[in-house]
């Protein structure tokens, strides 16, 4: 082979090792970057010219024209990324739900500071005491006062609950908005990435690192697929509806949707729509929801992937209140729409943690109320205006049983007939079609009457007795084990058992959810420290890789030197 051409195969080593050290520094450079994955120099052999041809293959001629840079490849293991992916998106899935156990536990005082239990043993309390000595102004104001600090109570509670659906409604809104973001950078990097490898010379490899970093996160808002085309594009699909495309993005929505001002999630680009009077485009989220909330929460399913599914589920559709316990339909199945047909895309009561809590912590109120109320409704005397207040302050026979809880936000009373063709006065009844009228935690209020006057609630009977017959059957009440948790449950229990049973649920479901999330971190590091070990940057491998390619450099210069001098011989010898 002519020296000349030697001095090619010099120049080509001397490239390959001059690349292999720039790819170095910058692995170094880079190693403590977020999602930085390490890079290799691949080298090939260039073409080889053939001097003879043996055909019988032994021993074939040819001389070698130098090395190639074959590219600069990203060291990725796609199995571990995958792995990663899932198990980081059930993480997410679990923290959400945790979280909203701590989130309750917090707000019942649980876990410290005083506890709603103390507002339910103090009524009890007081109750207790009345038993002993009805007529006492004592034992009627403490029976009044511990009534008022139960409602107080309860009042906070249930808006503190309230207020962190609100939370998780805010999350949510996040959540999709980053979704989005997320989509529409994958689909612009997309596009950098193929305008740089198009014409087959390089790698965009540290775009490739923002992509797959932004892959990572996507994966932990919700059940993702990446699919790599003939391109060099990534298409991603988000709970199996496409999400990125070669060409465009599909990105989701949300609108509020229902009287508590939550936000429904779907996909416009296949929801059902129409123009309303001003002729704005109105969706319908129902008709193209992002999740299907009918198929049961499993790991054997993928259905528990993600924190914008878990706030969503976590969250539920409306506030918990004890009419979602009026049946077990209602407590679990989905609601359904005009036609009787199940909206997959709104969780059933029982399986949010927010509306299974809010409402089994409605219900308890309102036993408590209702049971109150029952005992001095069936003890009343509207003839004689024994436990009775007026209806009408007009009409001096408007008697009707008073009542220690009221409802702030209806008619106290009504004019009904009784059947028999007589005009009665009777408390306003509930109507499960309208919340106001409902016994809830947030509607009730004290009688002001008795709060102002605790002594209007006078045990005396008209014939000057002591009315002990009612205290006890107030007491009673509390006591009876008649009461159930949900309607799932058939075991009957008292008043006192039942905020026990409320607290024992939630801290059987947190210890749940908490080993699942403990599990979940577990899984997740060790898979992203054997991620790390493939894809991380070592510095001491660096240093070694980068000795070793010096030296490669220094070997080609010194074959560069050779070569010069056997020329500079040639020539000086010839020219002499």
């Amino acid at each position: 082979m002519p020296l000349f051409a030697d001095l090619h195969v010099g120049r080509t080593g001397l490239q390959a090792g001059q690349e292999a050290l720039n790819v170095v520094a910058h692995n170094v450079t880079n190693a403590e970057t977020p999602g930085y994955v390490r890079q290799q120099v691949q080298n090939a052999a260039l073409r080889y010219n053939k001097i003879d041809v043996n055909t019988t293959g032994v021993a074939q001629k040819q001389t070698g024209l130098g090395v190639n840079i074959a590219e600069v490849r990203q060291v990725r293991d796609r199995f571990l990324d995958a792995s990663y992916r899932e198990e980081f998106g059930r993480q997410g899935f679990y923290d959400v739900s945790y979280g909203a156990i701590e989130e309750i536990e917090e707000i019942l005082g649980e876990l410290d500071g005083a506890t709603f239990s103390d507002s339910v043993n103090s009524l009890w309390t007081a109750i207790e005491e009345l038993v002993k000595d009805p007529s006492s102004e004592v034992t009627q104001s403490m029976l009044v006062q511990y009534a008022q600090s139960f409602v107080e109570a309860a009042h906070n509670v249930y808006q503190d609950f309230s207020d962190y659906q609100d939370k998780l409604n805010l999350k949510v809104r996040e959540n999709v908005d980053r979704v989005n973001e997320i989509a529409n950078k994958i689909w612009k990097l997309n596009e950098q990435i193929r305008a740089i490898e198009t014409g087959g010379i390089e790698n965009a490899n540290d775009l490739k690192d923002q992509r797959n970093r932004l892959m990572d996160e996507l994966s932990g808002l919700g059940n993702t697929e990446f699919k790599n085309d003939a391109y060099g594009n990534v298409l991603v699909k988000f709970e199996t509806h496409d999400l990125v495309l070669q060409d465009k993005t599909n990105v989701m929505s949300y609108m509020v949707d229902g009287d508590a001002g939550f936000y429904a999630v779907f996909w416009p680009d296949s929801a059902e729509s129409f123009y309303d009077s001003f002729g704005n485009k109105v969706y319908k989220p129902d008709s193209a929801p992002v999740f299907d909330f009918s198929v049961e929460i499993s790991s054997v399913k993928d259905t528990d992937v993600g924190e914008l599914k878990a706030a969503l589920l976590a969250r539920g559709d409306h506030r918990g209140t004890y009419q979602d316990l009026a049946t077990e339909e209602a407590y679990t199945e989905q609601p359904k729409d005009a036609r009787g047909r199940a909206l997959t895309a709104h969780p059933a009561v029982q399986d949010s943690i927010m509306m299974n809590t809010m409402a089994e912590f409605d219900g308890l109120v309102n036993k408590i109320v209702t049971a109150v109320n029952n005992v001095l409704k069936e003890h009343a005397d509207t003839k004689t205006g024994y436990l009775c207040t007026l209806a009408d302050q007009n009409d001096p026979t408007s008697y009707i049983p008073v009542e220690l809880f009221q409802r702030g936000t209806c008619d106290l009373a009504e004019q009904v007939d009784d059947g028999l063709g007589n005009m009665v006065w009777q408390q306003t009844a509930e109507d499960p079609e309208n919340s106001s009228t409902w016994y809830t935690s947030l509607g009730i209020i004290i009688n002001q009457d008795l709060l102002q006057y605790p002594s209007h609630l006078s045990f005396m009977m008209p014939d000057g007795s002591v009315d002990y017959t009612t205290a006890k059957d107030l007491e009673k009440a509390f006591q009876e084990e008649k009461y159930t948790l949900n309607p799932t449950l058939t075991n009957g229990i008292s008043i006192p058992e039942f905020y026990n049973a409320m607290v024992a649920q939630i801290a059987n479901s947190g210890n749940i959810y908490m080993s699942l999330q403990e599990h979940q971190k577990m899984t997740v590091e060790s898979i992203e420290a054997s991620r790390q070990g493939t894809i991380g940057v070592s510095t001491d491998e660096e240093l070694s890789n980068m000795i070793r390619f010096q030296n490669a450099y220094n070997a080609s210069s010194r074959y560069i030197n050779v070569i010069d001098e056997m020329l500079e011989h040639v020539i000086n010898t010839l020219g002499s």
